[in-house]
């Protein structure tokens, strides 16, 4: 297992790539939510850029276009592929996203998927599992794999998702931070689920939220309740022998200091 962290892409990817460097991690994920940088030309940056810093990118994440609201209410109708407002329109992007990412010859495209029902006899859920096939399958013709981003869904339902899909090219990106952020279980017990479809790894931490509406809090890594020391045992009996990335949402010199911090608690644990 490698640490590597999260870079959010743009026209300053060579000093991101620099930090990186700088911070004794060679690897990353790149995560857009602009449509419009989904160019050739913006390939192009990033590819002179990883062949000039020698940077391995596990995955691109890729947002979606619309509102976003992050909480148990107004999250049902903004998130992902869910919602029946925003569902093709993001559809369409996330093909594009895929073919970008093959561009930049990347394997793993990542996204959220949204609030998916638990209950399976529901229509929107065999609607947004029949995209999910046809997603899976442009993945496929680009020989790239799709990852599941955990947090809306309980361990069961995104088990029973891979399992309805169908298609060997489909598996789960876990940030153990979003299961106890939203609520839906425990990370350690969620890989006795799913822990042979987990193909990327966020290392994030969090609390469970304390009230109906809204998120858990993100914390740095190892201050929330995130068992590392258990998780990283549990992934290594399970043979992982794929990155870490360590994801943390905020910014500025504490979001440094943070990164920093995470990587040595990974580190030792790795």
């Amino acid at each position: 297992m490698r640490v590597g962290v999260i870079i959010d892409m743009d026209r300053d990817i060579h000093a991101k790539f620099e930090r990186l460097l700088s911070m004794d991690m060679n690897s990353c994920q790149l995560v857009s939510w602009s449509e419009a940088d989904l160019t050739e030309e913006m390939a192009q940056l990033v590819n002179q850029a990883v062949q000039k810093y020698r940077i391995d990118i596990t995955a691109f994440w890729c947002g979606w276009p619309g509102q976003a609201v992050w909480d148990f209410y107004d999250g049902q109708l903004t998130l992902g592929l869910v919602p029946h407002t925003y569902r093709y329109r993001r559809f369409e992007v996330l093909k594009k996203g895929a073919d970008f990412a093959k561009q930049i010859n990347v394997r793993d495209v990542v996204t959220h998927v949204g609030y998916m029902p638990e209950n399976p006899l529901e229509p929107v859920y065999r609607e947004v599992i029949l995209l999910l096939k046809e997603l899976a399958a442009k993945c496929q013709e680009n020989g790239q794999r799709f990852l599941f981003e955990t947090g809306q869904e309980t361990p069961v339902t995104l088990k029973r998702a891979i399992e309805d899909i169908g298609a060997d090219n489909v598996g789960i990106n876990l940030d153990p931070a979003n299961l106890l952020m939203y609520g839906k279980g425990n990370p350690v017990d969620a890989l006795d689920v799913f822990g042979e479809y987990v193909w990327g790894i966020h290392g994030k931490d969090g609390q469970y939220p304390t009230d109906g509406k809204n998120l858990g809090l993100e914390m740095p890594l190892g201050k929330g309740r995130v068992n590392y020391p258990l998780f990283i045992a549990r992934l290594k009996e399970l043979g992982y022998t794929g990155d870490i990335t360590i994801e943390r949402e905020i910014s500025g010199d504490e979001q440094v200091r943070d990164i920093k911090m995470a990587k040595e608690l990974l580190d030792s644990l790795i």
